[in-house]
């Protein structure tokens, strides 16, 4: 193994529950429009839709918001809803980094015995900042903000930094994202697992695979390296 790659949001730092609070207040501005579990499921169809569009990340996120409650309330939501609905977005933005046990153990002991890479989906400003503010920066070889994680935007990175995918491996929290793709090409995976996933992410799928393992927590995976 030459590169071992990271993904960010729930892998090496807290993420989605703190979109899920957002839904959950965004969802309670809308309470007079419709049931909450309603709201979150047309918010989740307007984000769907939108992805082309936007890609991954919090801004796409507050623009659906706003266009979901637009569509909710017939376009009779006042102006400071939207405001608020603004506000959430900025807060959400502002979070503290939650980094996760284990990740700067395990960045400490394999820190100059392979190249680290982080590979992440989403906003670039908003992840470069997240990265920053972590302080883990000083661990990676090469950072790589992707707009989405299909086989060919690793097969893009892998080119980028010049080795055989049969050398790189990916370490995430995401099956379809982080793990099946880069199997496909001929790579390694990791999977650890995160309490919460984003529906778009899930997928029922049962890996079988010679160069694929699941770990309960992420100093696991140093059994394997």
């Amino acid at each position: 193994m030459q590169v071992i790659a990271f993904d960010a949001d729930d892998t090496l730092w807290v993420n989605e529950p703190y979109f899920r609070e957002c839904e959950e207040r965004f969802s309670a501005l809308l309470e007079d429009y419709l049931p909450i579990h309603s709201t979150e499921k047309e918010l989740f169809k307007t984000e769907m839709d939108n992805l082309a569009l936007y890609g991954y990340g919090v801004k796409g996120f507050v623009l659906s918001m706003i266009e979901t409650a637009i569509r909710i309330s017939g376009g009779t939501m006042k102006v400071e809803g939207i405001e608020q609905i603004i506000q959430i977005g900025k807060e959400l933005i502002d979070k503290p980094i939650e980094i996760l046990p284990g990740v700067e153990e395990v960045l400490e002991a394999l820190s100059g015995k392979y190249r680290l890479v982080v590979a992440t989906k989403g906003d670039l400003l908003d992840q470069e900042r997240k990265l920053k503010k972590s302080g883990l920066e000083r661990y990676f070889h090469h950072i790589e903000i992707m707009s989405d994680k299909q086989e060919s935007d690793y097969l893009k990175l892998i080119k980028h930094l010049d080795i055989d995918p049969a050398h790189f491996m990916m370490i995430g929290n995401s099956l379809k994202s982080d793990i099946l793709p880069v199997l496909n090409i001929g790579g390694h995976g990791i999977h650890v697992p995160f309490h919460t996933t984003w529906a778009h992410e899930q997928v029922a799928h049962e890996v079988l695979h010679d160069q694929f393992h699941e770990v309960g927590h992420i100093r696991d995976v140093l059994a394997f390296l």
